[in-house]
């Protein structure tokens, strides 16, 4: 028998006063009653371009600015509140108007609908370094698939922001001031979140909340911008009508073992766990996929050691009650991270995680976008061109061949 974890129980403790702040405004309402419905994990900010990417955007540091950003939810309630990240930071982080406003079909907000956000019945609030921010309840019901734009004024000087590097989104930065009631053109765009890792939803309806721990295959690296057409989203529209939602915890570049060399890339895997999985409000479920960087990134590592690695996973994830699905790793033929020494590895790898039991589901995402005539690539109508990461059609794919059934 496995002891707990007493560092995690006390985070457990921690997260579940965050929730009973969420349902501060009403005593009726129960900490169980909130769910995570997205999310966009945090790293730390790109401060210099790697010299192998040397056009790699770098992390801005907005001073006296307004950042507006969409998110799509994937499940619905009658309430939500959102969270801002300092995790990263390494001075206070003055926030100032945060707003929320729905978004109707055609992209634009119902200002009619939109809501002023507080912090512990303030309009403005600090956040300590290195730490998160979660708003007030705020009533604004939401439907599931809906839109919702979130604009972020910050008055003074942030540094670098915490950030999600690779978001498939692009934040607007505005010019110098307050615009969270009012349109501006954007001074800047960064393809990134940030500051904003969270939206949860108070909703009285039952069903999984699945999160998607994974690299950028699993952040959506490859498909349209602001499209929603990640696997995630995918599998979000077809939990839907059963009540079900994805939170995305994959971050570009990330491994199961170890940090990343590019800092924005995020804490390995076995690292962020805790944060980014298992205090995530209601999770039921937990999707891995995951595994090629550390292939591809650690000339001595062996399937045993990334085995290893998912056995954490699974009996941390087990430890909370949350079911684990193990997905296997997508084939990269003609893309840089091809050697045979590669494929043999990611062969094994895959071969113990369809024979395994001790997860509690596999999804073969290899077999669903491998070409039959050549198992070593992906088809070429599923790829984006890098040969590593899907297009719209392969994610969607992905997202079609999990079976709906591992999440009952």
């Amino acid at each position: 028998m496995r002891l707990p974890d007493i560092g995690i129980i006390a985070r457990r403790s921690f997260i579940a006063g965050v929730l009973s702040l969420c349902a501060a405004t009403s005593v009726a309402a129960k900490p169980a009653d909130w769910i995570a419905s997205w999310a966009a994990p945090p790293a730390p900010p790109l401060l210099v371009a790697p010299s192998f990417w040397p056009t790699a955007p770098l992390t801005p540091a907005p001073d006296n600015q307004t950042i507006v950003q969409v998110v799509r939810l994937s499940a619905g309630g009658h309430r939500l509140c959102i969270r801002l990240s300092n995790e990263f930071g390494t001075a206070p982080l003055t926030v100032g108007t945060v707003r929320v406003a729905p978004l109707s079909p055609d992209g634009k907000a119902d200002e009619s609908k939109a809501r002023a956000v507080t912090f512990s019945g303030a309009m403005h609030a600090v956040v300590p370094p290195h730490a998160p921010l979660v708003s007030d309840p705020i009533d604004l019901a939401t439907a599931p698939l809906s839109r919702i734009r979130i604009s972020i004024y910050l008055p003074a000087a942030t540094g670098p922001a915490t950030a999600h590097f690779q978001a498939a989104a692009t934040a607007e930065i505005s010019p110098a001031g307050d615009y969270t009631d009012r349109p501006f053109t954007p001074a800047a765009t960064a393809p990134m979140r940030l500051f904003l890792t969270e939206v949860d939803v108070q909703r009285e309806r039952r069903g999984p909340v699945v999160v998607t721990l994974g690299d950028s295959i699993t952040d959506g690296v490859g498909s349209t911008d602001d499209a929603d057409h990640r696997w995630p989203d995918v599998l979000a529209e077809r939990l839907a009508p059963a009540g079900g939602a994805v939170v995305n915890a994959g971050i570009g570049g990330n491994q199961v073992l170890q940090d990343a060399a590019v800092t924005a890339w995020g804490q390995g895997a076995l690292a962020r766990l805790d944060r980014d999985v298992l205090a995530v409000p209601g999770a039921t479920h937990l999707v891995v996929l995951e595994g090629i960087n550390d292939i591809t990134s650690s000339s001595g590592l062996t399937a045993d050691a990334l085995i290893a690695g998912y056995r954490q996973i699974i009996d941390r994830a087990h430890a909370h009650g949350l079911k684990v699905v193990l997905g296997t790793i997508l084939p990269v033929k003609h893309s840089w991270m091809f050697t045979p020494q590669n494929e043999a590895l990611r062969a094994s790898v895959n071969a113990w995680i369809l024979s395994q039991h001790e997860s509690d589901g596999v999804v073969d995402f290899d077999a669903a976008v491998r070409d039959p005539a050549d198992p070593s690539s992906m088809r070429k109508a599923l790829q984006s061109g890098d040969w590593i990461h899907p297009n719209d059609l392969g994610y969607r794919t992905m997202g079609e061949a999990v079976d709906l059934k591992v999440f009952r």
